[in-house]
């Protein structure tokens, strides 16, 4: 057999040894010391290869403002929403392109290999940040596939004209819809009417949900009662939820059954969620992070993301999601190999199930969209923070990262 590319001496995520061969695009063979040509071969030394990474929710449209934004002068209120709105008037569909690129390429020098990315529309900045945002998935796609979410970030019911904004952004292309009731005048009524609009264009669902300090009130419940509804379970994500971080062991056993009962999936944001929450507080300031590990036990689908990356909801942050598990494992105090195992889920497997790509993973016949990790295995890359040193999409490498040397006297 010939292959285009051979990876030898690799070992998967389950502790598998193998070769990888690829022709095609394609992952042709598995298995150890395979035999048959090929155009190149890489020695991947025991270190681990893992299906490329999965960042679910991200937000390329704001990203690199933090330094146009006003000053952070106070705890509480932060009013990340309220900066980032005023300097909506200066985003131009060039100067979006040119800050998202920026992430993008961070992103995927670091094995990202698949996205979805929220874009928001408002009468401020209208399809700017839609159109900024799309112009970079035809030029990227030879080193990741990326999807848009569109949102309303500013309000709905209460924001006329972003209803007929989020409609041309879904003509135009953007494949999921989203949702921010917190910000909204209605928030169930804007819950209810992205429902309406997810069925009349056949859409996946993706929303703002749930962020506070307080679980009295959850409008997941109400998403869980109209995804089981409408028969959308398995298209519908929740991102943040950090109400969950606060509620009681069997309040929150309750939510989590209810969401894996209704198909409703979890993404934790813990660089966001840790900077933007407790703010109320001067003293024992919660964490603010929901313990994904113990609703993915009870069966939802969880995700870990990077969200915003150099704005005023979240200062810092590279786009490395092996750097963001490592964090999320040290908040939620997951740090052993079987957590974080599920953890490294978290932003392969796990992802690419809330994305619904069948298609996803390490066997004969699926894609060749591939990382090589600097580490054994996905305990150690997640405790050492690993450096990716290479990707694959489709079989063509779309980045290089040297192992460091060190040079001995």
């Amino acid at each position: 057999m010939g292959f285009d590319l051979l990876l030898r001496n690799a070992r998967l995520p389950d502790g598998t040894a193998t070769d990888i061969g690829i022709a095609g695009g394609l992952i042709a063979a598995l298995g150890p010391n395979l035999q048959g040509d090929a155009a190149e071969v890489l020695d991947c030394g025991g270190r681990l290869v893992s299906p490329g990474f999965v960042e679910t929710h991200i937000h390329l449209d704001k990203t690199c403002t933090i330094d146009r934004c006003a000053c952070e002068t106070a705890r509480f209120p932060h009013r990340a929403m309220e900066r980032t709105s005023a300097i909506k008037h200066t985003f131009t569909v060039e100067d979006v392109t040119s800050r998202a690129r920026r992430t993008l390429e961070k992103c995927i020098s670091h094995g990202t290999t698949l996205m979805r990315t929220h874009a928001e529309v408002d009468p401020k900045v209208g399809l700017r940040g839609f159109e900024g945002v799309k112009a970079l998935v035809e030029q990227y796609k030879w080193a990741i596939d990326i999807e848009i979410c569109v949102m309303p970030q500013e309000g709905m019911l209460n924001n006329p004209g972003t209803e007929e904004l989020m409609v041309a952004a879904l003509r135009s292309g953007a494949r999921v819809i989203g949702a921010a009731p917190t910000y909204d005048s209605d928030p169930a009524g804007q819950i209810r009417r992205v429902f309406e609009l997810a069925r009349e264009f056949d859409v996946d669902i993706d929303m703002h949900v749930d962020s506070g300090s307080s679980a009295t009130q959850l409008d997941t419940r109400l998403v869980c009662e109209l995804t089981e509804r409408y028969g959308w379970g398995g298209r519908v994500a929740c991102g943040h939820l950090t109400k969950l971080s606060v509620m009681p062991l069997p309040e929150l056993d309750e939510m989590a059954k209810r969401m894996a009962g209704t198909g409703v999936a979890l993404t934790v944001l813990p660089a966001t969620d840790l900077y933007l929450g407790g703010r109320d507080k001067d003293h024992r300031i919660e964490r603010s992070v929901a313990d994904a590990n113990r609703l993915h036990r009870l069966g939802v689908t969880c995700s870990i993301s990077s969200n915003n990356i150099l704005n005023a909801f979240t200062p810092l942050g590279d786009g490395q999601l092996i750097r963001m598990a490592n964090l999320y494992a040290n908040v939620t105090q997951h740090a052993m190999p079987d957590d974080l195992r599920e953890t490294w889920a978290m932003f392969t497997t796990e992802s690419a199930r809330l994305m619904r790509r069948g298609e996803y993973g390490i066997a004969v016949g699926k894609p060749a969209d591939l990382v090589l990790i600097d580490a054994p295995d996905p305990v150690a890359a997640i405790r050492e923070v690993a450096p990716t040193l290479a990707a694959f999409k489709r079989g063509r490498r779309s980045f290089t990262r040297q192992p460091v040397v060190l040079h001995r006297p």
